[in-house]
């Protein structure tokens, strides 16, 4: 078979190097792909948002799976253009692409579906949000409705930074049209963490928790960033949240776009917030609280739903597809087939770490174009994947072309083999103003001990 993923960054190179073991695989294209995916992909100098060009494209190759991988060209609509056109895609259409497009959207279906999240409000003018912060009180969360690359997202302490958040949003509109409208919620305590389910509009089956790291500095300090570094599985995801997930989230949204007639099918994520146990009291039962009020209905202890997401994560992916036993091209085509019920995901019983390797400076200004060294060293080390995010040849070398430029993976059989292994391999890599966490990881092994 012949398969297009549409994307360059870490998440797709991960997606082609699993691909590329398929038995089924002919051919695999990527348009726009990376320096690092031309190693298991051809690469197609097409940007991910040019519909038109990659449709011909498609049709002149005999293409027979396009697989998305970033949320902007499903948000637009492309699994709807491609499949008039009869050209079989994985991802879901644009109905149900509002999960991710509109976060208005997502709050007022959880609430619709009583599924627990946190109490929030909408608004379309700026002057309305800040009256409602005012009253409302620090913290509190400033989101912006559209799409914002991971970055749309203030965590305000302070009634001054709460309102810059809503000027920057709404009145100067540094995220252009999507910050028009902003959703405000309740800020949540709690440790977060990622599930992701597939899904042929179905049956839904879960892929291994994982917990990334979105803030830029140690500690989970500074401005949010589409990821720095992720591993799985996340162990303060129980077995038992997991079922609950799936019965209280997943499948109360699956069975809604059914009966609204959009079948959902690809990839759904639902960024969690687990929400902290009962307090014991000296008798050891626990001590009776108040439950925690939330927007689509009462979680007193458990979990709350921040945010959706209509495709598999990054860095997430990175450290999830290395742990699939199962053939991911048989996987997409049972999806688009809606036979998803006929296959068990396999997975290995392993630890997965993910560092993500950036240029200093972002998610702001950053310097690109500077020549990496010792990728070669740290690919030869033992159960290291190396995914490629913002890097181009230039002249014959290997240089950074975007913010967030390498992805260093490694495996083992507990959470403290795999950081080892992982930092090891960071350690032989170099760049001009190489700026990556040193702490990745770090919630898991304290889990452990």
């Amino acid at each position: 078979m012949k398969v297009l993923v549409i994307g360059s960054g870490g998440r797709e190179h991960a997606i082609c190097w699993k691909l590329s073991q398929s038995p089924k695989l002919t051919k695999l294209y990527a348009a726009p792909g990376n320096a690092g995916m031309a190693d298991v992909a051809e690469l197609v100098d097409i940007a991910a948002k040019d519909q038109e060009n990659l449709l011909k494209f498609c049709k002149r190759e005999a293409v027979d799976l396009v697989v998305v991988g970033p949320e902007a060209p499903l948000v637009e609509g492309i699994v709807d253009r491609f499949e008039k056109e009869g050209i079989r895609i994985f991802g879901p259409n644009k109905f149900g692409a509002q999960l991710e497009g509109s976060k208005a959207f997502a709050k007022q279906l959880m609430k619709k579906l009583s599924i627990p999240t946190g109490d929030f409000e909408v608004f379309e003018n700026a002057e309305m949000a800040k009256d409602y912060v005012a009253k409302k009180g620090v913290p509190i969360v400033i989101k912006v409705d559209g799409l914002a690359g991971g970055k749309g997202v203030t965590v305000a302490a302070s009634l001054p930074k709460a309102m810059e958040a809503i000027h920057l949003d709404m009145v100067k509109k540094v995220f252009g049209k999507a910050g028009e409208r902003v959703v405000i919620e309740a800020c949540l305590e709690g440790e977060e963490a990622s599930v992701i389910a597939l899904t042929d509009g179905y049956t839904v089956q879960l892929l291994p928790s994982s917990q990334d790291h979105k803030r830029i500095f140690e500690g989970d300090h500074g401005p949010n960033t589409g990821g720095m570094g992720a591993y799985s599985p996340a162990p303060i995801v129980t077995e038992e949240a997991e079922k609950e997930i799936l019965e209280q989230v997943f499948m109360p949204v699956v069975k809604e776009f059914q009966a609204l007639g959009h079948p959902f099918k690809g990839f759904l994520y639902a960024g969690i917030m687990m929400t902290p146990p009962p307090v014991s009291s000296a008798k050891g039962g626990p001590i009776p609280s108040e439950p925690r009020e939330t927007g689509g209905g009462v979680a007193a202890h458990g979990f709350s739903v921040l945010e959706f997401n209509v495709r598999l994560g990054d860095p997430e992916t990175q450290v999830i597809l290395p742990r699939l036993k199962s053939d991911l091209l048989e996987i997409f085509l049972a999806v688009t087939e809606t036979r998803l019920s006929q296959l068990k995901l396999e997975w290995e019983d392993e630890h997965c770490v993910c560092v993500v390797i950036a240029a200093e400076g972002y998610p702001e200004n950053y310097d690109v174009g500077h020549k990496i060294a010792g990728l070669s060293a740290a690919k030869e080390q033992p159960n290291i994947q190396i995914f490629h995010a913002g890097t181009k040849r230039q002249n014959g070398d290997l240089v950074t072309a975007g913010g967030r430029v390498l992805n260093v993976v490694g495996s083992g059989r507990g959470i403290f083999e795999a950081l080892s292994r992982t930092y090891s391999a960071v350690d032989m890599i170099f760049f001009d103003k190489m700026y990556y966490r040193k702490d990745i990881g770090y919630k898991a092994t304290r889990a452990v001990r």
